[in-house]
């Protein structure tokens, strides 16, 4: 309500927030024109301040004769007094050494290189005042050093050249023939489709699962193809005569991942109960039982020579397994979310492991950090693959499917999956990504329940398609 006075118009209350920002405003119209204008010098101040840096840094030396600092023309030796000791690499110390001067010496602590006589206070020199030309970065007059960065290699892009449809849920895991004739995938359908790798056309379907099947792995010595799932079943099928032969029980939850060792006939699978289980493909014994993660066990491969196990967790870690003695032998706590995707190099002692914060790569087989990919997804990535050419694909939560140069971590190309038609927006996701045994073509597996194969782009040229590539200006080592 506004109050009237005696002999004006009536004064509306203010509050106390509107008179504050009326006086910042009074403060910034005062002090605001005057803001980029610089101080005039004081000669004392300056004096004062010289006089002060001559004493901090020259204090020492700066009253002593020529003959003593310099250790130069004394014919005698130096005084039991003096604690100096001579300036190295000047030809007059030299010669004092030879005439027994060598006691003569500037402190320890102050052997600084010396500085041109122009920037030696009372050379009849005058020292810039800051806010003059200091303002100006002397970054352009410095020399480039270039950087250590290693340039990445030049990449073909990447295009989607067919899309194979008939699975009736999810497609959620796939492995390649060693042979490189046909791959298999398995679904959220219950059912394991093996496809032909020329033509895309359906070769068989197994069934047998009660629930969907996250884990498949085709054997390289036998005619055994692996498969694990979420009804905690884990299956050894002979493709010679099409049906289960042995199964494997003893999770206690979902089977979320599964691998075969290389050299050794045992068989690798990690899920919802913590534990990587080893198992014995001949006899479906039970070897051991990995234990040491806090969380769901979602990725895991494995290596002929130590370590020879290696998985990832929602625990956000990252293991290395002793399969003899049974016991973890390194942990790598670099990520802050679930590690769901792992690939290892086919080439090179180093892998590459997913998360949400991040894309590391790690050496072997120590598990040291080498840096992370250069560019952040920023989704939840469910897996990746590399080949021999050190292209790394990662496919993400979202249908986003990014490719990567190995060496240099240079996100070279990002593409978008479509989703088929009737199918929803948010089906957009890829859950499985595989190259073929040659390396030239990829698979992904997709929850819209399509299967699209990709390979390059045999017209693009490094004139059509140049790298864009900018070093990073900070490494960082975690």
């Amino acid at each position: 309500m506004a109050t009237t006075t005696a002999d004006g118009p009536p004064v509306e209350p203010q509050s106390l927030k509107k008179l504050s920002l009326r006086s910042l405003k009074r403060s910034l119209d005062l002090f605001a024109p005057a803001h980029a204008l610089l101080f005039t010098p004081d000669a004392e101040s300056k004096r004062i301040r010289t006089g002060c840096k001559v004493r901090a840094e020259y204090g020492a030396v700066k009253d002593l004769p020529p003959e003593q600092g310099r250790g130069g023309q004394g014919k005698g030796p130096a005084p039991p007094s003096s604690t100096a000791l001579a300036l190295p690499g000047t030809k007059d110390t030299k010669d004092g050494h030879g005439e027994g001067t060598s006691n003569a010496i500037v402190p320890v602590p102050l052997m600084l290189p010396k500085a041109p006589e122009s920037t030696i206070p009372g050379k009849n020199t005058t020292l810039s005042i800051p806010g003059s030309s200091d303002r100006f970065s002397t970054s352009a007059l410095m020399e480039r050093i270039p950087s250590r960065w290693p340039r990445p290699t030049w990449h073909a892009p990447w295009k989607n050249y067919r899309v194979i449809s008939g699975h009736l849920g999810w497609v959620r895991s796939i492995a390649f023939d060693p042979g490189n004739e046909w791959f298999c995938t398995g679904s959220a359908d219950r059912t394991i489709k093996i496809w032909d790798l020329a033509s895309g056309t359906l070769k068989l379907t197994l069934t047998g699962h009660i629930e969907q099947i996250r884990g498949l792995a085709v054997s390289q010595r036998h005619t055994y193809l692996f498969s694990a799932g979420d009804d905690k079943q884990v299956k050894c099928w002979d493709l010679e005569q099409n049906k289960v032969i042995r199964s494997y029980h003893g999770h206690l939850s979902g089977v979320y991942c599964l691998a075969l060792h290389p050299t050794i006939d045992i068989l690798l699978t990690g899920g919802r109960d913590s534990v990587c289980r080893v198992w014995d493909i001949r006899t479906k014994a039970h070897v051991s039982a990995l234990t040491g993660h806090d969380n769901t066990v979602c990725s895991v491969f494995a290596r002929p020579t130590d370590p020879q196990v290696v998985t990832g967790s929602h625990d956000t870690t990252i293991k290395f397994w002793d399969l003899v003695a049974g016991r973890t032998m390194c942990t790598l706590t670099h990520h802050k979310k679930s590690v769901r995707a792992m690939a290892l190099h086919p080439k090179e002692k180093a892998f590459a492991s997913a998360s949400a914060d991040n894309i590391k790569k790690f050496s072997l087989p120590r598990g040291e950090f080498l840096h992370n990919m250069l560019s952040q997804q920023k989704t939840i990535i469910n897996s990746m693959a590399v080949n021999e050419d050190g292209v790394l694909a990662t496919g993400g939560d979202n249908g986003s499917l990014w490719f990567w140069d190995w060496k240099s971590g240079h996100n070279f190309q990002q593409d978008q999956t479509i989703v088929q038609p009737g199918s929803l927006e948010s089906e957009a996701c890829i859950y499985a990504l595989s190259y073929d045994v040659s390396g030239s073509r990829l698979v992904s597996c997709e929850a819209d329940k399509t299967i699209k194969m990709w390979k390059e782009d045999l017209t693009a040229t490094p004139e059509t398609h140049p790298i864009n590539f900018k070093p990073p200006k900070d490494i960082r080592r975690y």
